[in-house]
């Protein structure tokens, strides 16, 4: 009768990579908590001041209030390595003249990074995210844009511009689900000829697929996480909009051909992406 057992130095191999999963597991279920904690938080604080401050007011409010919310949970991801931030290039925009800021748009998270670094960003965001119960009352205390209906996007988008705010919108319209870039929408076009302000581009880099089209929240990536942005070019406000819109399209095209994405950014649309191996 044979017996099997496991080698001495086989076991003892496998003790470091249990530790690492532990720590990970620990490390991504904890953020996912902060995050949570911390929108319901604003939640909770942003409902009575949408009633109760005027329009003006509660707006900065709500800016402020999620920039220094998302603050404390980039800090945190940092804190536990989680993350490697390299967000600095979105500090330049500050105190600047009213633009568009338009990245690419590879993850469900880049928003939140975003809006870390400005006092004044109105975010053009999906219909849904109003519904939501930990990100609603907050983007309507922020009055962010809706981007449907397309007009009213366009208009509310305008308008802001002219107060003299920073617009973030993504061009793609959603998140990337080919290599290098989706096909990009004209609604930046338009709102940037309308407001007659310049679109600075925002090119963002990560080595992870964690939060892009078809990755669950709830599943694990590998960690540390490298993310990073940097501003590109700056166009001015267009004339012809068909013109501008495949210049910008080019110009994605050609910054994100060797990005840290085209690894695991697959060609084929209805793929989604495929993990690192856990």
């Amino acid at each position: 009768m044979q017996t099997s057992f496991v080698k001495p130095h086989a076991a003892i191999g496998r003790v470091p990579r249990l530790i690492r999963t532990v720590h990970d597991c620990a490390v991504f279920y904890s953020s996912l908590l902060v995050l949570g904690v911390i929108c319901l938080s604003w939640t909770v604080i942003a409902l009575p001041l949408f009633v109760l401050l005027p329009r003006r007011l509660g707006t900065a409010v709500g800016r402020y209030g999620i920039m220094g919310g998302f603050r404390i949970y980039t800090g945190w991801l940092t804190l536990v390595r989680a993350y490697r931030l390299d967000l600095r290039a979105v500090d330049a925009l500050r105190g600047e003249p009213a633009c568009i800021l338009a990245p690419n748009h590879p993850c469900m998270i880049d928003a939140l990074l975003i809006l870390t670094r400005h006092p004044d960003v109105a975010c053009v965001m999906k219909t849904e995210v109003l519904k939501n119960v930990f990100l609603g009352s907050g983007a309507r205390l922020a009055r962010y844009v809706c981007n449907e209906p397309p007009l009213q996007m366009i208009r509310e988008g305008v308008a802001d511009l002219q107060r003299g705010g920073t617009l973030l919108l993504f061009p793609e319209g959603t998140r990337s689900i080919r290599a290098p870039i989706n096909a990009l929408k004209a609604s930046v076009g338009v709102i940037a000829k309308r407001a007659a302000v310049p679109v600075q581009t925002l090119i963002i880099e990560t080595d992870s697929p964690y939060l892009s089209k078809g990755w669950s929240l709830l599943r694990r990536p590998p960690l540390p996480i490298i993310y990073r942005a940097r501003l590109g070019r700056r166009f001015e406000p267009p004339e012809d909009v068909r013109t501008f819109m495949a210049q910008l399209e080019a110009y994605y095209h050609a910054e994100l051909a060797g990005s840290l994405q085209s690894k695991w950014l697959g060609s084929n649309p209805s793929s989604p992406p495929r993990s690192h191996a856990q």
